[in-house]
């Protein structure tokens, strides 16, 4: 089963998510959403399984910078088009593996997921 890490490089969730599958063994593909953005149809499906509140970054930086009217376009529905052009909205990492997608780096969640 694949699984795959996305985030960017130098976020600390990211890391220790990283170092976590590593130490036991646990290969996984990386994709820095920076260099290697992530494709709407996948943005969508984020969305629908997970929903803007868990995957959105609204304690960003990102966040606060945008208008008023950008920021109601998540509540609209119309996140992944924001996220799209501000992937750093979204929260780090994401981790995707078979049918299942989380968000976060929970050492306890990642530990039920892969039986460890």
């Amino acid at each position: 089963m694949t699984t795959t890490i996305y985030g960017i490089p130098n976020c600390d969730s990211v890391k220790k998510a990283r170092k976590w599958l590593d130490s036991r063994g646990i290969r996984h593909d990386f994709v820095d959403f920076r260099k290697t953005p992530v494709e709407g149809k996948r943005l969508h499906t984020w969305f629908d399984r997970i929903g803007a509140e868990k995957l959105v970054n609204r304690r960003s930086t990102t966040w606060k910078s945008l208008s008023e009217a950008d920021r109601a376009k998540v509540d609209a529905g119309d996140g992944p088009s924001l996220i799209e052009d501000n992937v750093t909205l979204i929260k780090r990492p994401v981790l995707e593996h078979g049918t299942t997608i989380m968000v976060g780096f929970s050492e306890a969640a990642y530990a039920e997921l892969f039986n460890q």
